[in-house]
């Protein structure tokens, strides 16, 4: 992907950071933790109290962090100009833009708590994105899904989620979750998941048409990061029994699949996964 030298984004924030470094995720129950993170997503903040005390907690702030903090920074920029345009276009609304938190440690979100091995994840109370920098090494040496598109992938993920929460989504889905048995809460989440994957997928074409910063292996970076952080792989990998009904995110081929709708399409309307009963 080409970003460097490009504009980044204003709505980028740093927490926490300094001279104290706290003790890394190490070891299988390390490998397992991050893997639950992927498991459980965008909305574990929301439903999970993830023992966040208040306030964050810094860790060590190396030059790998600083240089993926400014990825971040130009990849959240391609995606409000993406989403400016399109939302208007095709939803009939004014995109406003999300914060994007990057820490080392842990944080606090209007959702609860979290630290590094909570993964990635939007929360809709703040509308804001929280993203440990550390978790870019995690996908490339632990999950197998390296790439600087790999990341950008997990970047406009998030803010995929942002999106569905500008279209009063979120707020819907999460209202039925609250009325509805476990397993058909898990189903609404595959579909909520798999939608923001779609929606990945549009900002990664209408990316390439306005900036021209896809090279060639991105795409292939990004569907195998969907591969890699499939509900059924991260089972596999985890030493698991392969369980659809506790599916949260849908399977590696779910995710592809939608990406790759989203890319071809480039059509939101393309991207209903709550009406189909092909996922």
């Amino acid at each position: 992907m080409k970003w460097q030298g490009r504009r980044g984004s204003r709505n980028v924030q740093r927490r926490g950071g300094g001279a104290k470094s706290v003790g890394g995720i190490g070891g299988i129950a390390g490998v397992l933790i991050l893997l639950a993170g992927w498991y459980f997503g965008f909305d574990t903040s929301g439903f999970v109290d993830l023992g966040g005390q208040g306030g964050s907690q810094s860790a060590e702030v190396t030059e790998a962090d600083l240089q993926a903090e400014q990825f971040v920074s130009v990849v959240l920029a391609d995606t409000e100009e993406v989403w400016a345009e399109v939302l208007p276009q095709q939803a009939g609304i004014t995109y406003n833009e999300p914060t994007l938190v990057v820490f080392k440690g842990s944080v606090q979100s209007a959702c609860g708590g979290a630290s590094a091995a909570s993964g990635p994840f939007y929360c809709p109370a703040d509308k804001v994105a929280y993203l440990d920098t550390g978790f870019f090494t995690t996908m490339s040496e632990r999950l197998g899904a390296g790439g600087d598109f790999a990341a950008a992938y997990v970047v406009a993920h998030e803010v995929a989620h942002h999106v569905q929460n500008e279209l009063g989504i979120l707020g819907q889905v999460n209202q039925l979750r609250a009325q509805v048995t476990e397993e058909q809460s898990n189903e609404l989440s595959v579909r909520t998941e798999l939608q923001a994957d779609c929606f990945s997928g549009i900002w990664a074409r209408k990316a390439q048409e306005m900036f021209g910063s896809l090279e060639r292996g991105d795409i292939e970076e990004a569907l195998n990061a969907a591969k890699q952080i499939g509900d059924d792989t991260l089972q596999r990998n985890a030493g698991q029994t392969v369980q659809p009904h506790t599916f949260t995110h849908g399977t590696s081929a779910q995710r592809q699949r939608w990406f790759a709708r989203g890319l071809e399409s480039g059509d939101m309307s393309q991207c209903d996964t709550f009406s189909t009963n092909q996922l």
